[in-house]
């Protein structure tokens, strides 16, 4: 079958029944603008805690993000809606909350879902969590005012109330939903009990009437040689990818596993009666695992492919208590799928004019080279040349001595295999490490052209998102010292680069 991308048009506010509890205490908001860990041009709730992104699209030129919150602290607890709308992708404007938790299918948590245009009818498809009613999650309703800022959840919720009638799931939650003609289409996350994670096919002739179709596809019909996927799969996504005129799809899901949020991966492959056939096994979407998770993309009206995603904590829970504020939204990035299948990403262009003043441009052939373009907001481009056995190095969010600092590194070994790697073992000071995710992530790329590099580098704060040749690495680090704001390039072994840097505006505080 083929698939119809939902795109989006003009969307509206919305006002939940709203409570006290729907808006951060004042005293929270204070502490989560103090932090000196808070990024400056990341998207960030305005207190509390943030995951996965929900709803995201444009509807009428206006962008909106749809997010998982709990204004109430920064813990995962009594989820709602947040809402944010963008004219430019950059700037983000606090909307009212788009849904709070009631009486019945949502009453402990409205969950991860989609924004879909029904007709004209902006509509949420949501998972509600309500314990009281059912083990697993179940499929809920709401349907918006035009300017996407009202909503009024639907009497019949919950539309699925749970797993189909003598399916074994771990869970059951999270939602891709698609039209075909007058059917609509929707996989929900899943896993079944002994076979692995799972996606849930259901149709219908409307978005609150569905009928079980079988699973799209499941763990152990994978073909062989992938990396764990984990006992269930999180927050699907299936879409056609942009410039390709094929009946080709990619599949985003995010591995879960037993209370775990392992990575997020991708497959590439085609629809074929009510089934998903891969191309391959699955791959890593983002180097960085459960730094860059539950992403969710749509298509913009120009045709891009954009995606979110929630970068997750990699410092104490109590030191994000203690801050006011959990999670932060990656930069939108743009899509594009390589004819070896590879899904490439790159920061959305609209980042650009958030560069502040002339770049410096550097050039290195040999040894390090301390950069004076310093700070804890920056955009750092280096065009590497590593022939084999070559090694490049960009340190960041450095101390003068070192002490603390975060490297890129590049490194080609005599075969010609290119690695990425981030080396977070001085990201911290050694003495303040406890409990602090300070793991080194990393991979290989794919086969080098012309023994280059594109390397991308964004800081912002606490948050690094790497992109090389396409290929992304997102993470999270939290310098102690207040000098920890250096950049230092180096080159070995026949290696050279071009980098130019530029600091970055602060949005967030309108700057």
């Amino acid at each position: 079958m083929s698939l119809v991308d939902t795109d989006l048009g003009r969307a509206e506010r919305t006002h939940p029944e709203s409570d006290q509890r729907d808006r951060p205490r004042p005293e929270l908001v204070v502490r989560a603008e103090q932090d000196t860990q808070r990024p400056g041009f990341h998207f960030v709730a305005p207190a509390g805690w943030l995951n996965d992104p929900n709803g995201v699209g444009e509807w009428g030129g206006v962008f909106h993000l749809f997010y998982q919150y709990n204004p109430e602290a920064a813990i995962h607890d009594r989820i709602r809606w947040g809402h944010a709308t963008s004219t430019d992708l950059l700037r983000w404007h606090d909307e009212p909350i788009a849904l709070t938790p009631s009486a019945g299918a949502d009453a402990e948590g409205c969950w991860s879902g989609v924004l879909v245009d029904d007709n004209g009818t902006p509509t949420l498809v949501y998972s509600g969590h309500a314990p009281a009613l059912g083990r697993t999650q179940n499929c809920c309703l709401a349907t918006g005012t035009p300017d996407l800022t009202v909503w009024t959840k639907d009497a019949a919720n919950p539309v699925i109330p749970g797993p189909p009638e003598g399916v074994d799931v771990t869970e059951l939650r999270d939602h891709a939903v698609w039209r075909e003609g007058e059917q609509w289409h929707q996989i929900m996350g899943s896993g079944l009990v002994g076979r692995g994670g799972a996606l849930l096919h259901f149709s219908g002739p409307s978005l609150s009437n569905w009928t079980y179709q079988g699973a799209l596809l499941v763990a152990d019909e994978l073909p062989t040689g992938g990396t764990f996927t984990g006992s269930t799969w999180e927050c699907p996504d299936l879409f056609a990818p942009e410039g390709h005129h094929t009946d080709r799809r990619v599949l985003v899901f995010s591995a879960w596993d037993n209370g775990l949020t392992l990575y997020p991966l991708y497959l590439t492959g085609r629809l074929s009666e009510d089934k998903f056939v891969p191309d391959g096994p699955a791959r890593h979407l983002d180097l960085g695992l459960r730094h860059f998770y539950a992403p969710q993309s749509f298509t913009a009206a120009d045709g891009r492919r954009i995606q979110f995603g929630w970068s997750q904590e990699a410092r104490p829970d109590a030191a994000a208590a203690e801050a006011g504020w959990s999670g932060v939204m990656s930069l939108p990035r743009t899509l594009t799928l390589a004819h070896d299948g590879t899904l490439l990403a790159a920061p959305v262009a609209e980042i650009e004019p958030l560069r502040i003043g002339t770049s410096e441009q550097r050039r290195v052939m040999s040894g390090r080279m301390q950069v004076e373009t310093s700070g804890d907001q920056l955009d750092l481009v280096a065009d590497v040349l590593i022939p084999p056995d070559g090694a490049f190095e960009l340190a960041v969010r450095a101390t003068e001595d070192l002490r603390e600092a975060t490297f890129v590194k590049l490194e080609r070994d005599a075969r010609g295999t290119t690695r990425l790697t981030l080396d977070r073992s001085r990201s911290r000071l050694a003495s303040l490490t406890e409990g602090y995710d300070l793991t080194e992530l990393g991979g290989t790329l794919p086969t080098l052209v012309n023994d280059r590099v594109a390397l991308r580098v964004l800081v912002d704060h606490s948050i690094v998102e790497v992109f090389a040749n396409g290929v992304p690495l997102t993470a999270r680090v939290y310098p102690a010292e207040t000098d920890a704001v250096g950049v230092l390039v180096s080159v070995h072994r026949s290696a050279t680069a071009n980098l130019t840097a530029w600091q970055v505006r602060d949005v967030r505080r309108g700057d």
